[in-house]
């Protein structure tokens, strides 16, 4: 079978690069693994911002997707003393039906033409002189193994980046992703005996229960809660669903509730791939490493880049030109909408992985970072920490300095490599100089915040 364009997953990236590309009159397929009647089923968070729905030119979801309106996030300090309640249009939005969301987003991806070959699990990427030309993949209920044929193939196969993986070395995207830079997640939807609600996403820090990681508490509406953990996946880190039941299970709230779903899955929280295509083919959503690196927020990053890679597309077909070159648009867009902000939040992760409780405690508590630090972080913003007498004598008082000056450092790496971001290249050629300096930030900044 052959197509102008073959997409790899079903998910939120695929979706929209398949809708984006297939109301441009494009022969789009999607090839996914799921039955139809299974998509959208997913184990997540289920959060989404608004304005994410709005950078894609998506109308508001049907009342039937979303489960709840959400204001902002309360933030604890591990002692639960201190709460940084966070506020602003980018931190506001839904909490979803994840699989009504799902089938929202793939009838919109039929209705503009897509075809949709469910039951089929990828195989691999079909190689031909250093270009991406299809794939194969097994029908689940045949056995069957077919050749999709395409001139451009979209890998938005979610964490398993199953074409990722196979590429050929000199198209300078990277086939692994490292475990440290990996979350592995357990999440369950309980129905609490006792009505609970809130508008706000609460998110738990605590280097005890959650190494490099967190809790959270989304109130779903109809007294559901979507509560669950993420761990840094370094050496030794415990296993996310027992830490689950040892320490969030135990809150009064939970007394007399019932499981409504349950699981576990894997984010990778950090960067976005320094480069994300190759001739003839596009890496989107997870399986580029989309993930928000501090809130592991994942839905909104897919939505962009599906959306963005089925504009690129568009452009280089028109041009008749599916190289490396005629589809570096798409890593340039998503670069200045998202993956800078996004880049200098996974230095702020790598801070946050090192930090006892201790230092989180005495930081929020005495405002060493603010509520507008967070915001401004969190948004992608230049900020500078501006470090009070009074901390500067509780940290004199506590004998820790240390943590002081590394996040110092932390910050000013974060606007040392949003200032580099900005640069990135506009072609593949300047790239190799453009990754260098990039490695060189990032090595400076493990040595300089990972260091125990």
């Amino acid at each position: 079978m052959k197509f102008d364009v073959i997409v790899v997953g079903a998910g939120t990236a695929g979706c929209l690069a398949a809708k984006t590309a297939a109301e441009a009159g494009l022969k789009v397929g999607i090839i996914e693994r799921k039955t139809q009647e299974d998509i959208g089923d997913k184990i997540c968070g289920d959060a989404l911002g608004e304005h994410h729905v709005k950078n894609v030119k998506l109308p508001d979801p049907p009342v039937d997707v979303i489960d709840a309106k959400i204001e902002g996030i309360k933030i604890y300090s591990p002692d639960l003393e201190t709460i940084f309640t966070v506020r602003h249009e980018d931190f506001s939005g839904y909490l979803l039906d994840r699989k009504r969301f799902g089938q929202w987003l793939l009838k919109m991806a039929l209705d503009a033409g897509a075809n949709l070959f469910d039951a089929t699990l990828c195989l691999e990427p079909i190689i031909s002189n250093g270009a991406a030309i299809g794939v194969t993949a097994k029908n689940l209920r045949t056995g069957r193994v077919e050749r999709f044929i395409a001139k451009v193939v979209v890998d938005a196969s979610g964490f398993s980046a199953v074409i990722r993986r196979k590429l050929p070395r000199d198209m300078n995207v990277e086939n692994e992703v490292s475990n440290d830079d990996v979350e592995a997640c357990y999440r369950e939807i309980r129905q609490l005996k006792n009505g609970v609600e809130s508008k706000y996403c609460e998110i738990y820090l605590n280097q005890d229960v959650t190494p490099g990681g967190y809790a959270w508490l989304f109130y779903k509406g109809r007294s559901r809660v979507n509560a669950g953990l993420g761990v840094c996946m370094r050496k030794g880190f415990p296993n996310p669903r027992s830490q689950f039941y040892r320490h969030v299970i135990n809150k009064p709230i939970f007394e007399g509730s019932t499981i409504l779903s349950a699981g576990a899955w894997y984010d990778p929280t950090r960067r976005p791939l320094d480069n994300m295509v190759g001739n003839g083919v596009i890496i989107t959503g997870d399986a580029a490493c989309l993930v928000n690196p501090i809130h592991g927020g994942g839905i909104g990053p897919s939505m962009l880049s599906g959306f963005l890679a089925g504009r690129a597309i568009i452009d280089a077909l028109e041009d008749g030109d599916v190289s490396q070159q005629a589809l570096w648009p798409y890593n340039v867009h998503y670069m200045s909408h998202y993956g800078a902000k996004q880049a200098s939040l996974d230095v702020f992760r790598m801070l946050l992985i090192t930090c006892s409780n201790e230092d989180l405690n005495y930081g929020m508590k005495y405002k060493l970072l603010t509520e507008e630090d967070v915001l401004k972080a969190g948004l992608g913003e230049k900020f500078h920490l501006n470090i009070t007498e009074t901390a500067r004598r509780v940290f004199r008082g506590i004998r820790r300095p240390h943590f002081l000056n590394k996040l110092r450092a932390a910050v000013n790496l974060m606007n040392k490599v949003r200032d580099h971001y900005a640069k990135y290249p506009e072609t593949p050629r300047d790239f190799a100089s453009w990754k260098a300096e990039t490695e060189a930030i990032f090595n400076e900044a493990r040595l300089k915040l990972l260091a125990e």
